[in-house]
């Protein structure tokens, strides 16, 4: 069953969050990924923490992975212990070595420049196990998201991970938008 949460309303106004939240589904999407107590998860380009919040009183312990740290300071205010900011840089994500179950990408994924050069170094910090989670936008035009030129396909995203060593494990299709992809090591 699928339970539905009030979330903390931060960095935006809550007019904005409702809005996204209708086509981004947050709570499906959290309900669809089953964190487990014990899952560490590093929510790359956590921006304010619209989904870093949502999964800290699920997990063990979240990491807020941005490169700017303004954004991650409204994201760990009034945050939950067991969200942590990490300030990353554009090539690097600054994760500690086997240290997360689930690298979570939303919205973010096309703004990596060496994506393959990141996925290895996030494989490096993945336990034996551990997933990648990759939403993102359709590249088509869109209501919403950035313009078509910005964005990957589908299938550019599973190349990508491909070549970086990932199998595509499994995908949803609830996403009015966006794809909605998992991948293993």
């Amino acid at each position: 069953m699928l339970m539905t949460v009030a979330w903390p309303q931060i960095g935006r106004t809550q007019r904005q969050d409702a809005q996204r939240d209708v086509w981004q589904k947050p709570d499906q999407v959290v309900h669809a990924l089953g964190i487990g107590k014990s899952e560490v998860i590093a929510d790359i380009g956590a921006g304010t923490g619209y989904f870093a919040r949502r999964f800290a009183p699920l997990a063990e312990r979240v990491y807020a992975v941005d490169i700017d740290p303004e954004v991650l300071k409204i994201a760990t205010g009034k945050a939950p212990a067991n969200l942590e900011p990490v300030l990353a840089r554009a090539d690097d994500p600054k994760l500690p070595d086997n240290s997360i179950d689930t690298v979570f990408f939303c919205n973010a994924f096309h703004h990596i420049d060496n994506r393959e050069d990141y996925l290895n170094k996030l494989a490096k910090a993945l336990r034996p196990g551990g997933r990648v989670v990759i939403i993102d936008f359709f590249k088509k035009p869109l209501p919403v998201g950035p313009p078509a030129a910005m964005k990957l396909s589908e299938q550019e995203v599973i190349e990508q991970l491909k070549r970086a060593g990932f199998t595509k494990t499994r995908g949803f299709d609830f996403l009015p938008y966006q794809y909605f992809l998992v991948f293993n090591k």
